[in-house]
C-alpha cells in the first residue's frame, strides 16, 4: 500500500510541476514551484523502486497518469484544446500500462508458484 501512496505523491508532484511550468510562462513565480514538484517527483518515484515495484510498472503508471492529468488539467486551468483525437490516444497509453502492469502481476504470480513448488 504504501508503494502506491507514494506513487500517486510522485504523480501528483509532476502534474503540479508542470502546469507550474506552463503558469510560469506568464508569472516567473511558478518556476520555483516547478523545480519543488519535479524535485519532489522523482525523489517519490525513487522510493517507489526501493519499496520494490517494478521500473516498467512505476514508471508506466507514472508517466501515463501523468500525461493523463496534465491534459484534462491543462484543458481545465489554461483553456487548452482536448480533442476526441487526443483522447483516443490517452485511451491508448492507459491501455499499454495496463498491459504492462497485468503482465507484472502475471510474473509474480508464477515467479510465486515456482518459489513455493521448490519450498
Amino acid at each position: 500500500m504504501r508503494k502506491w501512496l507514494l506513487l500517486t505523491a510522485a504523480i501528483l508532484l509532476e502534474v503540479t510541476a508542470t502546469l507550474s511550468l506552463r503558469a510560469a510562462l506568464d508569472h516567473p513565480a511558478w518556476y520555483a514551484l516547478s523545480a519543488i514538484g519535479y524535485l519532489g517527483s522523482f525523489t517519490g518515484l525513487s522510493l517507489v523502486l526501493r519499496a520494490g515495484m517494478s521500473l516498467g510498472v512505476a514508471y508506466g503508471l507514472w508517466g501515463a497518469c501523468g500525461v493523463t492529468l496534465t491534459a484534462v488539467m491543462a484543458t481545465l486551468i489554461f483553456g487548452d484544446a482536448l480533442t476526441a483525437l487526443m483522447g483516443v490516444g490517452i485511451a491508448l497509453v492507459i491501455s499499454g500500462v495496463l498491459c504492462v502492469e497485468l503482465g507484472s502481476q502475471a510474473a509474480h504470480a508464477r515467479q510465486a508458484l515456482g518459489e513455493g513448488a521448490k519450498a
